[in-house]
């Protein structure tokens, strides 16, 4: 089935007017017949009529976007209600339901949403299995004649990249709208601020980025704002009525439909072409913001803003490239030429010179990190795999891929968080054929150098030449001018010293003549000379004068900073030399290094506390063998090794330092180092500080964050009972009564089922269980605790495991 040939096409739609979506569907749905526990997409089949009732009345409200009941409609969604054989049926019926109300009056945009797993290595699902999917569920969807797809609440921007790019290989024309959630400190779940999201998701494909869910329009709104700094693409918001509330025994959200369309003329000038709601609101919620809208439509007409610049981003991160900002530092060291050390770790499957050198680099300076394990011998994608793993966790920096193997470099790119550079293409034929659709089809940006099977020019007109060849070749792909970065390559002065110049004269033609950034490794020069710190540091400050964007060198080496911090003054690429008097106000010329965690100046529990905090699961055992042999007991190595690093990622974890990666992270370090301390405690066990039981309420089958909280509370030394999801409060009565607690832990993700912890906490109080409760949630908070009579409210796991130890005073 086709899409509706009677309306015009949407991203022309979105053009000449901003659009209005629909609201909430499952509060809907739930008024209408949904039953606690039941799938919301079965409904699809069972009740087709109710489902198409609700895209009605928001029809009728004057919603232009109507979305597709498949919200859950992944098969790792629909397998908790075993209907993963359904898969195609449900979502197909689901696109035919709203294609029939909409007729020629709104467009049918089908939803997609999380499968409530997360992608290796934070979670056990790999990268092609995520994608594939999505991609069963896109191809169901573009089957059926959905107009375009949207992608709601994401919380990993991992996971949500693989929904784009998923969707991309079924179809290269569908619009995807691409949001992610974000919390009122402007960060999603695990850590992503919103200009990495924007960036990612647009260089993955996505036509329309925003957010919706998690925040009122006025928090969205801030998160739009800096979305725009970084993309040109429409926006979109779907905002929350407010935060919800329960009042008597039902949750509602307060926002009024005048409240929603406060922002909008802020929206539209921001460049939001779809305005729309999402939970608690209402088609009179849609109607008020329609009727508002139509005194306020315009044409759109946004100038880009970012011209020249790239853009690259990791999951916590992001920086630009080119356009007279800051010469970015490409850290070099991650390299395996002349380094036994690493070489011998990658043989060896090991990545703790990778880690150590990802947090020293950045700490020195860089601000991208090259990724090169190009090692004789080895396994190189599984090698890249790692390496990008262990460099995504220990740093915010985007990533640069380095290396010329193809698969090697897909391997980067599916284990890529963010939007990274691959280094590199060259002009000839059979690089750009093989290295250029891998670029396009993860999202990622170039370095092209200017040689092809001829060589290095001699002259810079000939290395012009080939980066025209190479822009030529990539925009036929569809990459963009601004993800061309282009290495004019600097040969040794001591062997042919009048090819420095053309190096330098180079540089200001491909930024003149092609208006591409460029990139140099700088090192290169010296080569062969003595004192070469000289001759590259000049250099190096010649070639930013000529206006290099960014070099690779090793950010460790204090006169390439110190001619870099001082340049980026004198060429006014430092407002009022804030970095320079950062750099150097204690006048001692260079940055303060730290020593690396493994240094003999520590005690073996001071490096099992750093192992923690670094999340370095490799090292970890060899340390606790250490310790073991230098006489320390078991206990004396948890409590005071294990546990000071885990305090510390607590205290980084509260100042927005360290985010949920980490933390995971470093909690899977300590169970490691546990299961070799329980070897030598021959049945002997920890001592317990409390029993905690936990389960998702039921009626809802989201389980994340209690995984995590769970996960925490095991590594805090309390022994957890870990009862599941969708579970009834008769079966958490009797488990608490069986396993003899000290609490209750409840997760609620949903607003239709936050209710269900009222009702478990008055059955636990009936059923003359006195322990204590806690409760925590997407949707829950403090106000909600107090309302129902829990004793204790966690906005995170973090939070859940200082409070659960106050709550039974066994803080350390």
């Amino acid at each position: 089935m086709k899409g509706n040939a009677h309306m015009r096409p949407f991203r022309e739609a979105i053009r000449e007017q901003v659009l209005i979506l629909d609201g909430a569907m499952g509060t809907m749905l739930q008024e209408r017949g949904l039953q606690p526990g039941q799938s919301p997409e079965e409904l699809n089949l069972t009740m087709p009529e109710v489902v198409a009732s609700v895209h009605r009345d928001y029809i009728q409200a004057g919603a232009d976007i109507i979305i597709t009941n498949t919200f859950g409609g992944t098969r790792f969604k629909l397998a908790h209600y075993g209907l993963e054989g359904r898969l195609a049926e449900i979502n197909t019926r689901a696109v035919e339901i709203a294609r029939a109300e909409a007729g020629s009056n709104a467009y049918v945009g089908a939803s997609m949403g999380p499968t409530g797993q997360f992608v290796e290595p934070l979670g056990e699902v790999s990268f092609d299995q995520m994608k594939a999917a999505f991609r069963e569920q896109a191809e169901a969807l573009v089957t059926a004649g959905a107009d375009l797809i949207s992608l709601e609440t994401f919380l990993d921007i991992k996971e949500c990249r693989a929904a784009v790019i998923a969707i991309r290989e079924v179809s290269a024309t569908i619009p995807v709208i691409a949001m992610l959630t974000f919390d009122d400190k402007g960060r999603s779940v695990l850590g992503t601020p919103p200009e990495a999201a924007a960036i990612t998701l647009t260089a993955a494909g996505a036509d329309i980025v925003g957010s919706n869910c998690g925040l009122g329009v006025d928090g969205i709104y801030d998160i739009l704002c800096r979305m725009r700094r970084v993309t040109d693409v429409p926006l979109i918001s779907q905002a929350n009525a407010g935060l919800p509330q329960l009042v008597g025994d039902c949750t509602v959200f307060p926002g009024t439909p005048d409240e929603m369309v406060a922002y909008h003329e802020r929206m539209i000038a921001l460049g939001v072409r779809i305005i729309g709601g999402c939970c608690g609101t209402t088609p009179a919620h849609i109607r008020a913001m329609k009727q508002a809208l139509v005194p306020l439509q315009r044409i759109w007409a946004h100038e880009s803003s970012h011209g020249g610049v790239t853009h690259l981003s990791s999951r916590s991160g992001w920086t630009t490239v080119g356009a007279g900002t800051t010469t970015a530092i490409i850290g070099e060291r991650i390299n395996p030429t002349g380094k036994k050390l690493y070489s011998q770790e990658l043989q060896e499957g090991k990545v703790a010179y990778i880690r150590r050198e990802a947090f020293e680099q950045v700490q020195a300076g860089a601000t991208l990190l090259d990724i090169n394990v190009g090692a004789p011998g080895i396994d190189e994608p599984a090698a890249m795999q790692r390496a990008i793993f262990c460099a995504a966790g220990a740093v915010s920096v985007p990533l640069v891929l380095d290396s010329s193997n193809p698969a090697a470099l897909e391997a980067g790119l599916k284990a890529a968080d963010g939007k990274v550079l691959i280094n590199s293409v060259s002009g000839e034929a059979k690089s750009l054929k093989r290295v250029l659709p891998l670029a396009k089809k993860y999202g990622a940006a170039i370095i092209g150098l200017a040689l092809d099977k001829k060589g290095i020019p001699e002259t810079a007109e000939g290395r012009l030449a080939v980066a025209r060849r190479i822009r030529t070749a990539a925009r036929r792909i569809g990459i963009p001018d601004n993800d061309i970065i282009i290495d004019c390559l600097t040969l040794t002065v001591s062997a042919e010293q009048k090819r420095a110049a053309e190096s330098l004269r180079a540089i200001r033609l491909v930024k003149q003549k092609l208006g591409l950034s460029t990139v140099l490794g700088v090192s290169n020069i010296s080569f062969g000379l003595p004192q070469r710190p000289l001759i590259s540091s000049t250099f190096f400050a010649m070639a930013m004068a000529a206006g290099l964007d960014a070099a690779i060198i090793n950010p460790k080496d204090k006169p390439m900073m110190d001619a870099w911090r001082s340049a980026m003054v004198l060429l006014n690429r430092d407002h009022q030399a804030a970095a320079y008097i950062e750099a150097y106000r204690d006048q001692q010329g260079a940055v303060v290094q730290q020593e690396p965690s493994t240094g003999s100046s520590y005690t073996i529990l001071e490096r099992l506390s750093q192992a923690i905090i670094d999340g370095d699961s490799d090292g970890i055992v060899a340390l606790v063998e250490q310790a073991l042999a230098e006489g320390f007991a078991p206990l004396e190595i948890s409590n005071k090794g294990f546990m000071p690093g885990l305090e510390e990622v607590g205290r980084r974890f509260e100042r927005n330092i360290f985010f949920l990666p980490q933390v995971m992270q470093s909690a899977d370090t300590m169970q490691t180092g546990f299961v070799r301390l329980k070897a030598e405690m021959h049945g002997e066990k920890f001592k317990s500080r409390g029993k905690i039981l936990m389960a998702t309420v039921e009626g809802d089958i989201h389980d994340i964050g209690k995984n995590i909280v769970c996960t925490l509370l095991e590594n805090h030394g309390f022994e957890v009972f870990d009862i599941g999801k969708n579970v009834s409060a008769a079966t958490i009565i009797a488990k608490a009564k069986e396993y003899a607690v000290d609490a209750v832990g409840l997760s609620a993700l949903m607003t239709t089922t936050m209710s269900e912890m009222d009702n478990v906490l008055k059955k636990l109080k009936s059923a003359g269980v006195t322990t204590f409760t806690m409760v925590g949630g997407a949707v829950v908070s403090q106000e909600y605790a107090d309302r129902i009579g829990a004793d204790l409210y966690a906005k995170d796991a973090m939070e859940a495991v200082a409070k659960i130890k106050v709550l039974l005073g066994v803080c350390d």
